[in-house]
């Protein structure tokens, strides 16, 4: 059983402590711009997004890298780039549609979620619970619901 990042924006509150375990889990620093999961703020409607890498199961990272870099882990279904492998050559941030593949000057190489061999550093760092590492059936049934729900909401009030 396989488990995924669940992330439910509306409890976030854009602390960062996501970034900053992430960073430091990876690169040994609290380092926001080093890590892998990114908060989105949007000033606008006063809110914050967690994202990061969502594991797809086509993988358009791993298809694309020329130096067979990326490979699935058997054990959490992470992508997982391997540093000794990748060249650098930048094809995987091209293949990724959502742009959760990051290039990382100061190495040369890219970086991106590795679900921390299953133990993830930004799930436990969360206060509010905005990341929970679920079942991955679970995940993706809570996004149909939260979808249903917003869908329903907006046909109640055109109604």
């Amino acid at each position: 059983m396989f488990r995924a990042l669940s992330i439910d924006p509306g409890r976030c509150t854009g602390c960062l402590q996501c970034e900053l375990a992430c960073s430091y889990e990876h690169t040994g620093v609290f380092n926001p711009s080093r890590s892998v999961i990114r908060v989105f703020n949007f000033h606008d409607e006063g809110r914050f997004v967690p994202y990061t890498c969502t594991q797809c199961s086509e993988a358009w990272c791993m298809r694309a890298c020329p130096v067979d870099a990326i490979t699935a882990d058997a054990a959490t279904g992470a992508r997982v780039v391997s540093e000794e492998s990748c060249v650098g050559c930048k094809v995987c941030t091209i293949a990724c549609p959502f742009g959760t593949v990051n290039y990382v000057q100061a190495t040369g190489k890219v970086a991106k979620c590795d679900l921390c061999a299953g133990d993830p550093a930004c799930v436990r760092a969360c206060p509010t619970e905005a990341i929970t590492w679920v079942d991955a059936d679970l995940a993706v049934y809570d996004k149909m619901r939260q979808w249903a729900a917003k869908t329903d909401a907006g046909a109640s009030a055109s109604a």
